[in-house]
């Protein structure tokens, strides 16, 4: 059976700008029901043998969530300030303790949030859920990630699989437990691969780039031509392996006699990210068209005798509450029109490809499956939204 998504960027484009309008009078908080919303469209839209997922959260669960982490933030913005009353050296230490551990919450609050948003989905009335270990996940992804910074990244199909399996080994719907058949193998060959390929790349580049001057001084323009060459070229490399570890861990994972079965390919995934950066160029040229006429309605103030005064429209623009209103307006759109733009194109087109990349095989097997209660011991996701490493 395929699965199909039917949702478009049209709608899903009406929810983000409707959210993004309410984010600045209710200061930022609205964005809670902009998620709501969001994974509404994203499971009410897709559908497994002509069912459709149910995403049962709502706003007020992943704001107590919120507030319970500022608990655990709090006094780490104490930190900070203390840090910054102390010697250059012990700033840095202490700022880098801080880091290391941020880093480790962030895996325990990526399995947090999952735990939350699988207890929230339900497919034909049943409802899934995540067993295991937020703490223990944060461990095994802390370690690995060490290995991977030792090695250089060699370890990261390792430390890859070993992530996946743990996640999926964990995961039920209703009283079936999935399982994972994946393994480092799958992902080796594609990942040393490309790892070879990003190695000459660079080097190519940083070669070519410093014999045209780019390192020399003064630095040569022409120079840093090869170092963008080989950055995209890289960029590239990447999203091929990313194409590869998706379809093959994807199609690892099983329910009982159930096989899921995706396809992503390379070229679709570097397409979403072309219309990325294509939909974000537009939208800021919008925004700058939008800047030049403020300013030019602005600067009107500041001719005389028909010759423009730099000194008048400086005072104006140091000393207007418009032109300060105008300043933080245009920056709330920039970072607007960013995440709109990765939303539409990047989040949108990731589920999309996903979705319809996808093949089940067994769903028969599935019509005995008995349902479980919704773990109402979770309250939002906590530290995953203050972090900001939440999904969907």
């Amino acid at each position: 059976m395929p699965v199909v998504f039917t949702g478009t960027r049209r709608e899903l484009g009406g929810v983000l700008l409707r959210g993004y309008l309410l984010l600045v009078p209710t200061i930022g908080l609205y964005r809670f029901w902009l998620t709501t919303w969001k994974r509404r469209f994203y499971w009410s839209h897709t559908e497994i043998a002509a069912d459709p997922l149910e995403y049962t959260g709502n706003a007020v669960q992943l704001l107590l969530g919120f507030l319970m982490a500022l608990a655990i933030f709090v006094p780490l913005y104490g930190l900070f300030f203390y840090f910054s009353t102390l010697s250059s050296q012990a700033a840095i230490v202490g700022y880098g303790g801080v880091g290391i551990l941020l880093w480790f919450l962030t895996g325990y609050a990526i399995y947090r949030a999952r735990d939350f948003r699988l207890s929230r989905t339900l497919w034909r009335g049943i409802r899934c859920d995540q067993g295991g270990s937020a703490w223990n996940y944060a461990f095994r992804r802390f370690f690995w990630s060490l290995l991977v910074i030792v090695t250089a990244g060699l370890a990261y199909p390792f430390m890859a699989a070993n992530l996946w399996t743990y996640r999926y080994r964990h995961s039920w719907y209703g009283d079936r437990q999935f399982s994972f058949v994946g393994t480092w193998r799958q992902l080796a060959r594609p990942f040393y691969l490309a790892y070879g390929i990003v190695l000459v790349i660079g080097a190519s580049g940083l070669g070519l780039g410093s014999a045209m001057g780019a390192f020399s001084g003064p630095p040569d323009p022409v120079g840093f031509l090869p170092l963008m060459l080989a950055a995209l070229l890289i960029g590239l490399v990447f999203l091929y392996y990313r194409s590869r570890e998706l379809t093959q861990m994807f199609s690892s994972v099983r329910l009982g006699e159930a096989a899921l079965t995706v396809k992503v390919r390379a070229r679709s995934l570097t397409g979403q990210h072309a219309l990325f950066g294509l939909g974000l160029v537009a939208s800021y040229i919008v925004l700058a068209i939008g800047g030049v006429v403020v300013l030019g309605v602005v600067a009107g103030s500041a001719f005389a005798g028909g010759q423009f005064d730099l000194e008048i429209f400086m005072q104006h623009m140091q000393g207007s509450l418009v032109t300060l209103l105008a300043i933080i307006f245009g920056y709330l759109l920039i970072l607007a029109a960013f995440s709109l733009m990765a939303e539409l194109f990047l989040g949108l087109g990731l589920w999309t490809l996903v979705a319809r990349g996808a093949t089940i095989t067994g769903l028969d097997s599935l019509h005995n499956v008995r349902a479980r209660d919704e773990d109402k011991a979770l309250a939002g996701e906590g530290l995953a939204d203050a972090l900001n490493v939440g999904a969907y």
